[in-house]
Protein backbone atom coordinates (compact mmCIF):
# COMPACT_ATOMS: atom_id res chain seq x y z
CA UNK A 1 0.00 0.00 0.00
CA UNK A 2 1.33 3.69 -0.86
CA UNK A 3 0.69 6.33 1.19
CA UNK A 4 -1.39 9.69 -0.12
CA UNK A 5 0.01 13.44 0.83
CA UNK A 6 -3.49 15.58 -0.38
CA UNK A 7 -3.24 18.70 -1.39
CA UNK A 8 -7.33 20.56 -1.23
CA UNK A 9 -8.47 23.63 -3.04
CA UNK A 10 -11.76 24.69 -3.61
CA UNK A 11 -13.24 26.92 -6.09
CA UNK A 12 -16.62 28.42 -6.13
CA UNK A 13 -18.23 27.84 -9.39
CA UNK A 14 -22.31 28.71 -9.58
CA UNK A 15 -23.62 27.57 -6.36
CA UNK A 16 -21.48 24.44 -7.16
CA UNK A 17 -18.22 24.04 -5.32
CA UNK A 18 -15.32 21.87 -7.05
CA UNK A 19 -13.05 20.47 -5.18
CA UNK A 20 -9.92 19.62 -6.99
CA UNK A 21 -7.33 16.85 -5.12
CA UNK A 22 -3.80 17.06 -5.87
CA UNK A 23 -2.67 13.65 -4.97
CA UNK A 24 0.81 12.24 -4.48
CA UNK A 25 1.46 9.00 -3.84
CA UNK A 26 4.60 7.21 -2.32
CA UNK A 27 5.48 3.90 -2.30
CA UNK A 28 5.89 3.31 1.09
CA UNK A 29 8.26 0.12 0.52
CA UNK A 30 10.46 2.44 -2.08
CA UNK A 31 11.14 4.81 0.75
CA UNK A 32 11.96 1.88 3.04
CA UNK A 33 14.03 0.60 0.30
CA UNK A 34 16.46 3.72 0.26
CA UNK A 35 19.67 4.12 2.08
CA UNK A 36 19.67 6.01 4.90
CA UNK A 37 21.42 9.46 4.61
CA UNK A 38 25.18 9.43 4.78
CA UNK A 39 25.39 12.69 6.90
CA UNK A 40 23.07 11.29 9.43
CA UNK A 41 24.78 7.24 10.29
CA UNK A 42 28.04 9.06 11.48
CA UNK A 43 25.92 10.99 14.21
CA UNK A 44 24.29 8.19 14.90
CA UNK A 45 27.43 6.01 15.70
CA UNK A 46 28.70 9.03 17.22
CA UNK A 47 26.07 9.57 19.45
CA UNK A 48 25.83 5.38 20.74
CA UNK A 49 29.87 5.72 21.27
CA UNK A 50 28.95 8.44 23.68
CA UNK A 51 26.46 6.98 25.30
CA UNK A 52 28.27 3.54 25.72
CA UNK A 53 31.42 5.43 27.47
CA UNK A 54 29.04 7.41 29.77
CA UNK A 55 27.76 4.33 30.91
CA UNK A 56 31.09 2.78 31.39
CA UNK A 57 32.11 5.61 33.18
CA UNK A 58 28.74 5.14 35.36
CA UNK A 59 29.84 1.81 36.40
CA UNK A 60 33.12 2.56 37.39
CA UNK A 61 32.30 4.94 39.34
CA UNK A 62 29.31 3.04 41.03
CA UNK A 63 32.07 0.52 41.82
CA UNK A 64 34.60 3.14 43.33
CA UNK A 65 31.90 4.35 45.69
CA UNK A 66 31.01 0.53 47.05
CA UNK A 67 34.63 -0.58 47.23
CA UNK A 68 35.36 1.90 49.65
CA UNK A 69 32.38 1.32 51.26
CA UNK A 70 33.13 -2.35 52.34
CA UNK A 71 35.60 -5.35 51.74
CA UNK A 72 36.15 -6.25 47.92
CA UNK A 73 34.84 -9.98 49.17
CA UNK A 74 31.24 -8.22 49.94
CA UNK A 75 31.08 -6.38 46.60
CA UNK A 76 28.64 -7.62 44.34
CA UNK A 77 27.74 -6.88 40.61
CA UNK A 78 24.28 -6.86 41.61
CA UNK A 79 25.54 -3.65 43.69
CA UNK A 80 27.56 -1.95 41.08
CA UNK A 81 24.87 -2.97 38.86
CA UNK A 82 22.10 -1.18 40.81
CA UNK A 83 24.57 2.05 41.47
CA UNK A 84 25.01 2.77 38.34
CA UNK A 85 21.19 2.10 37.34
CA UNK A 86 22.04 -0.29 34.17
CA UNK A 87 21.38 -4.55 34.33
CA UNK A 88 24.20 -7.07 35.57
CA UNK A 89 24.50 -8.00 32.20
CA UNK A 90 25.35 -4.47 31.14
CA UNK A 91 28.39 -4.93 33.34
CA UNK A 92 29.25 -8.17 32.26
CA UNK A 93 29.23 -7.04 28.91
CA UNK A 94 31.29 -4.11 29.75
CA UNK A 95 33.64 -5.51 31.63
CA UNK A 96 33.83 -9.26 31.23
CA UNK A 97 32.55 -9.72 35.66
CA UNK A 98 33.79 -8.23 39.14
CA UNK A 99 37.63 -8.99 38.77
CA UNK A 100 37.34 -6.78 35.41
CA UNK A 101 35.41 -4.18 36.81
CA UNK A 102 38.08 -3.55 39.58
CA UNK A 103 40.59 -3.46 37.73
CA UNK A 104 39.14 -0.86 35.15
CA UNK A 105 37.98 1.35 38.13
CA UNK A 106 41.05 1.20 40.22
CA UNK A 107 43.29 1.55 36.79
CA UNK A 108 41.02 4.71 36.26
CA UNK A 109 41.94 5.94 39.78
CA UNK A 110 45.54 5.41 39.00
CA UNK A 111 45.64 7.35 36.28
CA UNK A 112 44.42 10.16 38.28
CA UNK A 113 47.39 9.81 40.96
CA UNK A 114 50.01 9.75 37.68
CA UNK A 115 48.44 12.97 36.92
CA UNK A 116 48.85 14.82 40.47
CA UNK A 117 51.80 12.97 40.48
CA UNK A 118 54.49 14.63 38.14
CA UNK A 119 58.40 14.26 38.43
CA UNK A 120 58.62 17.49 36.13
CA UNK A 121 57.48 19.54 38.43
CA UNK A 122 59.05 18.62 41.10
CA UNK A 123 62.82 20.64 42.27
CA UNK A 124 63.88 19.75 45.52
CA UNK A 125 63.23 16.60 47.81
CA UNK A 126 60.92 20.26 50.05
CA UNK A 127 58.81 20.01 46.30
CA UNK A 128 58.97 16.03 46.24
CA UNK A 129 57.63 15.46 49.90
CA UNK A 130 54.59 18.33 49.31
CA UNK A 131 53.86 16.14 46.13
CA UNK A 132 53.20 13.23 47.77
CA UNK A 133 51.79 14.38 50.99
CA UNK A 134 49.14 15.57 49.00
CA UNK A 135 48.45 12.60 47.10
CA UNK A 136 48.41 10.64 50.35
CA UNK A 137 46.06 13.18 52.01
CA UNK A 138 43.74 12.72 49.17
CA UNK A 139 43.76 8.85 48.80
CA UNK A 140 45.86 7.68 51.08
CA UNK A 141 43.60 6.24 53.90
CA UNK A 142 42.12 4.45 50.55
CA UNK A 143 45.28 3.13 48.99
CA UNK A 144 46.03 1.59 52.27
CA UNK A 145 42.60 -0.14 52.44
CA UNK A 146 43.41 -1.47 48.28
CA UNK A 147 46.55 -3.19 49.71
CA UNK A 148 45.00 -4.72 52.97
CA UNK A 149 42.58 -6.59 50.22
CA UNK A 150 45.32 -7.46 46.82
CA UNK A 151 46.19 -10.98 48.60
CA UNK A 152 42.42 -11.70 48.21
CA UNK A 153 41.23 -10.25 44.86
CA UNK A 154 43.82 -11.05 42.08
CA UNK A 155 42.49 -8.15 40.22
CA UNK A 156 43.99 -5.57 42.84
CA UNK A 157 47.14 -7.66 43.14
CA UNK A 158 47.83 -6.70 39.20
CA UNK A 159 46.85 -3.15 40.01
CA UNK A 160 49.11 -2.72 42.86
CA UNK A 161 51.71 -4.20 41.53
CA UNK A 162 51.57 -1.42 39.09
CA UNK A 163 51.43 1.16 41.51
CA UNK A 164 54.59 -0.01 43.12
CA UNK A 165 56.03 0.09 39.52
CA UNK A 166 54.58 3.75 39.33
CA UNK A 167 56.51 4.65 42.87
CA UNK A 168 59.77 3.08 42.18
CA UNK A 169 59.93 4.89 38.73
CA UNK A 170 58.90 8.14 40.53
CA UNK A 171 61.34 8.10 42.83
CA UNK A 172 64.02 7.22 40.89
CA UNK A 173 63.21 9.87 38.35
CA UNK A 174 62.76 12.45 41.04
CA UNK A 175 66.14 12.16 42.59
CA UNK A 176 68.38 10.83 40.08
CA UNK A 177 70.52 13.85 41.15
CA UNK A 178 71.05 11.57 44.38
CA UNK A 179 71.50 8.27 42.40
CA UNK A 180 73.58 9.51 39.71
CA UNK A 181 77.08 9.03 41.40
CA UNK A 182 76.14 5.41 42.59
CA UNK A 183 76.26 1.97 40.95
CA UNK A 184 75.58 -2.04 41.68
CA UNK A 185 73.91 -2.83 44.65
CA UNK A 186 74.60 0.40 46.17
CA UNK A 187 72.65 2.62 43.75
CA UNK A 188 69.62 -0.83 43.95
CA UNK A 189 70.01 0.16 48.12
CA UNK A 190 69.92 3.76 48.44
CA UNK A 191 66.79 3.52 45.42
CA UNK A 192 65.03 1.28 48.10
CA UNK A 193 65.78 3.73 50.60
CA UNK A 194 63.96 6.47 48.93
CA UNK A 195 61.31 4.21 48.04
CA UNK A 196 60.72 3.27 51.52
CA UNK A 197 60.70 6.66 53.07
CA UNK A 198 58.84 7.96 50.54
CA UNK A 199 55.86 5.17 50.57
CA UNK A 200 52.29 5.45 51.68
CA UNK A 201 52.75 3.63 54.90
CA UNK A 202 55.71 5.91 55.80
CA UNK A 203 52.89 8.54 55.64
CA UNK A 204 50.37 6.30 57.58
CA UNK A 205 53.21 5.93 60.55
CA UNK A 206 53.48 9.37 60.54
CA UNK A 207 50.25 10.93 59.87
CA UNK A 208 47.66 8.28 61.17
CA UNK A 209 49.56 5.98 63.70
CA UNK A 210 51.74 8.95 65.32
CA UNK A 211 49.21 11.58 64.51
CA UNK A 212 51.44 14.17 63.54
CA UNK A 213 49.51 17.27 61.67
CA UNK A 214 50.12 17.41 57.95
CA UNK A 215 53.12 20.03 58.16
CA UNK A 216 55.14 17.98 60.97
CA UNK A 217 54.71 14.93 58.68
CA UNK A 218 55.87 16.71 56.02
CA UNK A 219 59.02 17.88 58.02
CA UNK A 220 59.29 14.17 59.09
CA UNK A 221 59.69 13.07 55.70
CA UNK A 222 62.09 15.97 54.86
CA UNK A 223 64.80 14.78 57.66
CA UNK A 224 64.39 11.21 56.76
CA UNK A 225 65.22 12.28 52.62
CA UNK A 226 67.98 14.88 53.84
CA UNK A 227 71.05 11.98 54.49
CA UNK A 228 70.32 10.14 51.52
CA UNK A 229 69.69 12.94 49.16
CA UNK A 230 72.08 15.78 47.79
CA UNK A 231 69.69 19.43 48.04
CA UNK A 232 70.61 20.46 44.24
Amino acid sequence: MGASRHSMRSVDQGGWTAVLFNVTVTNMKLEAARPASPRRRPYRMVARAASAAATGERILDAAVEAFWEGPTVQLSLDAIALRAGVTVQTVIRRFGGKDGVIAAAVERETAKVAATRDPALVTSRVEAVRQLVDHYEALGDRVIQMLAEEVRTPALRQVAEHGRRFHRAWCERVFAGALAPLAGRTRERRLAQLVAVCDVYAWKLLRRDAGLSRRQTELALIELLEPLVEES
